[in-house]
């Protein structure tokens, strides 16, 4: 959708702010733009409109270079939230929103049926926002109008420089919601800048962080968090922000191999297998199935408390098992399998693919093997 190759900007023929940057941003994505004070994001964003024109390198936007686009024709088809939010004082809401309709000579009716669908839109009901004036508004108002006005010709891109940063944090939430809110409905494509990591995590679908005027890494909120490039990486992200986000970590991460055994196997067989493998749990499956795929769909689970229910060394795993198993999908955040282990005092809980074969299990021991991993010093957390 946007391709930024090799875009360097420089002033005054000395200041090189942006270097050589190359960036593509898949259609539909919030792509987030985060760094330090001075990094270039900014810069960079304002490109992509022409309100900066780059030094060297080209823009495409589907395609076609920005350059054969007239920059005026380009921005009114581009979306664009402002930090200050930039509404005209002297002109009421219904106004504000109806800017680029008007420039773009829709017809009155169709501006006002726009502006009333998009006040809907955002929460402010027309009848009662579409003739006040942004003075009358509160700041979180005044910005869910900024956004309202960025979508009014319904643009394929949208472009927001620190939206939400002048706001109180509750206020800020709220407009992050519903941002997040608007783009499950209408699929935008969004360049979004903040110097907040938190905001950067909770909406990018892929962040890019930036230093010195280029892109040190591009990669989703998960990848930035398990796989830093480099120590910038490491800091900027926040070695700690996994363990205080454990929404970020999925059952694919946490899993450790599993161990089965038949469900015809006896205890004495369950016994040894543990002892070999230094383990205390077994997922039961049908190794007598015909089938290859059913082989690998767990039945049951078998620990320490089923095996004390065995009458004889020859009872059968699949008397015993625990048959009432929760499972999970591989995409399955730490949030949702602590929640499971809590309301069905499930502390096991194998993990299965889409075709619901066995791929790995969660245990006590593999979700303090992964935290230990992430944050070895927890001393440092605290």
């Amino acid at each position: 959708m946007i391709t930024l190759k090799n875009i360097s900007k420089t002033y005054d023929g000395k200041t090189m702010v942006v270097k050589d940057l190359d960036l593509h941003v898949e259609k539909g994505d919030i792509v987030v733009l985060i760094g330090e004070s001075g990094c270039g994001k900014t810069t960079t964003m304002k490109m992509i409109n022409r309100l900066i024109e780059p030094t060297d390198g080209d823009i495409l936007i589907g395609g076609q270079s920005i350059i054969d686009i007239n920059p005026i024709e380009l921005r009114r088809n581009i979306g664009y939230v402002i930090q200050q939010v930039g509404l005209f004082p002297h002109l009421t809401v219904g106004q504000n929103i109806e800017v680029v309709p008007h420039l773009k000579k829709w017809p009155e009716e169709k501006r006002r049926a726009r502006s009333h669908e998009l006040l809907e839109l955002i929460g402010l009901p027309p009848r009662e926002y579409y003739n006040r004036y942004p003075r009358e508004l509160s700041g979180g108002q005044q910005q869910r109008i900024g956004v309202a006005r960025a979508l009014a010709v319904d643009p394929d891109i949208i472009l927001m420089d620190e939206p939400f940063s002048a706001l109180d944090p509750i206020t800020r939430e709220q407009l992050q919601n519903e941002l997040l809110r608007l783009q499950d409905e209408m699929h935008k494509t969004i360049v979004f800048v903040t110097h907040d990591m938190d905001e950067a995590m909770k909406l990018g679908d892929k962040l890019a962080v930036m230093m010195d005027g280029k892109v040190v890494q591009y990669a989703s909120p998960e990848e930035l968090l398990k796989n830093p490039v480099n120590d910038f990486i490491e800091y900027f992200v926040g070695k700690d922000r996994i363990w205080k986000t454990p929404e970020m970590l999925y059952a694919k991460d946490i899993m450790s191999d599993v161990v089965t055994i038949g469900s015809k196997r006896s205890r004495v067989q369950a016994v040894e297998l543990m002892r070999q493998k230094n383990i205390n749990v077994l997922i039961v499956i049908d190794k007598e199935a015909a089938d290859i795929d059913s082989q690998q769909v767990p039945l049951g689970i078998v620990g320490p408390r089923q095996l004390r229910k065995a009458h004889t060394h020859e009872t059968k795993m699949g008397e015993i098992m625990r048959e009432d198993v929760k499972t999970v999908g591989e995409r399955v955040n730490l949030v949702e399998v602590l929640q499971i282990r809590k309301e069905f005092k499930q502390y096991n809980i194998p993990v299965v693919g889409d075709d619901g074969r066995l791929k790995g299990i969660i245990t006590e021991r593999s979700i303090l093997n992964v935290l230990t991993d992430i944050v070895p010093d927890i001393e440092e957390v605290r």
